[in-house]
């Protein structure tokens, strides 16, 4: 069994089912999640006997590393890893740090101030289910979903990386591979372990979720009034077209979603962020932005848009940053507050919609 599927009051019993005392389970917890053991040995404070129980019963890690990949200026790093079922995961590393300390990473206007920022895109499925015409995660189709145990394993991977170079993880987003509302308790599971504040304490508010609109798990979501920053792929403004694109708009209108957005927002007073791949000729024209910021007038809200990362199954083309620009203005125009981000990792397919879980790694 993968250690980091026990939360507390689990590993508080398996401890007991030992008959050993119970401070032991603060000391394991505190091993894995704030000295980041990667194995029972290194939990010298323990018996001989009690690290081989936990060597006997427990792995710290169910998935081997196919492999990884730099992008040509190093602010990014996707791995490969293989479940033990044989499915395939990515996980993205993305470092945001200040063009003067480093010449090989060149940061927009938007994210200059973003210095040392570490920020991990994280996968909660292999595969994903909801058919995203232009995500290559869409188009593998739904394997299954993550454990709770497995979503944060990826989390370690990278702080034990970060922790050799005297660095650390300052932001997880929840954008990887799968549709995290789509696993709901696994991945709020997993935010409530990294969240811990006697382990890991990893701030709610340095989360961010992505969903497509599953508008039951978002009114839930609400409902638990989590600090979890929440964003929503949206990508359209209309429903014919958003359906022509993603398949989930057939069960949940754009409307509907909107409503759960104001619900959410009724809630717990946070701003929503709403996604927007710039597709060439599709969804970049002022046109569409004056729509768009008429369906999200009077909303607390932000859009975050990105010119579109090219996969193999999808021929639609990227916007230029003369129209991306125009369509951010448009907004702006209209009250609605825009940042064009930027594209990363584009040489490995590590941007955002082009995880597959593959070892073909070169964009079409």
């Amino acid at each position: 069994m993968l250690i980091y599927d026990l939360d507390f009051s689990a590993l508080e019993n398996k401890l007991k089912e030992w008959n050993e005392p119970a401070y032991r389970a603060k000391q394991i917890w505190q091993g894995l999640y704030v000295h980041l053991y990667s194995s029972a040995d290194e939990f010298t404070n323990l018996s001989k006997s009690l690290r081989e129980k936990i060597a006997e019963n427990f792995s710290f890690t169910n998935f081997k590393i196919r492999t990884y990949l730099d992008s040509s200026d190093k602010s990014t790093r996707k791995t490969l890893f293989e479940l033990p079922d044989g499915n395939l995961i990515e996980a993205v590393l993305m470092r945001y740090g200040d063009p003067a300390d480093n010449p090989q990473i060149t940061a927009s206007s938007t994210e200059r101030g973003a210095k040392n920022r570490r920020t991990l895109c994280i996968s909660t499925q292999a595969g994903c289910a909801m058919g995203c015409v232009f995500c290559a995660t869409g188009q593998m189709g739904f394997k299954r979903n993550l454990s709770s145990g497995e979503i944060v394993a990826q989390v370690i991977y990278y702080a034990q990386m970060l922790k050799e170079k005297n660095e650390s993880v300052t932001n997880v987003v929840f954008m990887g591979m799968g549709e995290p509302f789509h696993n709901y308790d696994n991945s709020m599971a997993a935010i409530d372990r990294l969240n811990d504040s006697n382990g890991f304490n990893f701030g709610a508010r340095r989360f961010t979720v992505s969903t497509v609109g599953l508008v039951p798990q978002i009114k839930r979501f609400a409902d638990e009034k989590r600090q979890v920053n929440l964003a929503i792929s949206l990508h359209a403004a209309d429903d014919d077209e958003r359906l022509e694109i993603m398949p989930v708009n057939k069960r949940y209108k754009i409307d509907d979603v909107i409503q759960a957005c104001k619900y959410y927002i009724e809630k717990t007073n946070r701003r929503v962020t709403f996604e927007w791949a710039l597709i060439h000729g599709v969804n970049d024209t002022p046109e569409v932005a004056q729509k768009l910021a008429s369906r999200l007038k009077g909303l607390l809200c932000h859009v975050n848009a990105i010119p579109l990362n090219p996969t193999q199954g999808y021929d639609g083309e990227s916007t230029s940053r003369e129209r991306a620009d125009l369509f951010k203005k448009t907004l702006e125009n209209a009250g609605i507050p825009c940042t064009i981000r930027m594209r990363r990792g584009i040489d490995i397919n590590a941007g955002c919609g082009q995880l597959a879980g593959s070892q073909t790694n070169s964009p079409r």
